[in-house]
């Protein structure tokens, strides 16, 4: 969905990258190992983005450290996300919704081909706390961990980091539960959302 609507996948990790750091200004071979990307790739499409007005060049950051690398940096055409673009905005709302809606795809596939799951909770990177215990718990009954897994690398390509999940059976969830296990109660003390709890598990 995401390519159809930007046009390619480097460019949609050149935008989250942007939008996610909008104060910081960014060197091409920066960008190009931050998204994992061919540096003919991210520098044709730069070329795009500021052309139609969402980033601009910037002068070097001053910087710290390796006296190479910063000579390197010197040298370099830095890009930062454009502070009075019109654009920007448009297409940050644009990146966010289809993220949701891919989001949603990815869950209800979970839902209907990841096994009788009977409560799905996320909390990590879905809620914006990267330290959480894991992202995503899916508890239920003949769960399908080698399709799940397959989703899972979905979700990982979507929010283009590793993804933290956990797979229990409702016994183990249920007892681990009854006698205050610290995993299961950390997730549900941190910041999370119930996506499915048919039995009221959670309750």
């Amino acid at each position: 969905m995401l390519e159809h609507i930007f046009g390619s996948k480097t460019r949609i990790k050149l935008l989250r990258v942007f939008f996610r750091y909008p104060a910081k200004s960014f060197y091409v071979r920066e960008l190009s190992r931050a998204i994992d990307a061919q540096l003919n790739a991210v520098r044709r499409e730069l070329g795009n983005l500021e052309k139609v007005g969402i980033i601009e060049s910037a002068p070097a950051a001053e910087t710290e450290g390796d006296l190479v690398e910063d000579i390197k940096r010197s040298r370099s055409k830095y890009f930062r996300l454009k502070k009075d673009s019109l654009i920007a905005p448009e297409f940050k709302s644009l990146l966010e919704k289809a993220e949701l809606l891919e989001e949603q795809e990815i869950i209800d596939e979970l839902k209907n081909n990841g096994g009788k799951i009977k409560l799905m909770v996320l909390s990590g990177v879905f809620v914006g706390e990267d330290d959480a215990k894991t992202d995503l718990l899916l508890v239920g009954e003949a769960l399908k961990p080698l399709v799940i897994s397959k989703l899972i690398k979905k979700f990982e390509e979507l929010f283009d980091k590793t993804l933290r999940y956990t797979i229990m059976p409702k016994k183990e969830f249920s007892e681990r539960r009854r006698y205050g296990d610290k995993f299961i109660y950390g997730i549900f003390e941190g910041k999370h959302r119930i996506l499915v709890d048919e039995e009221k598990l959670y309750s």
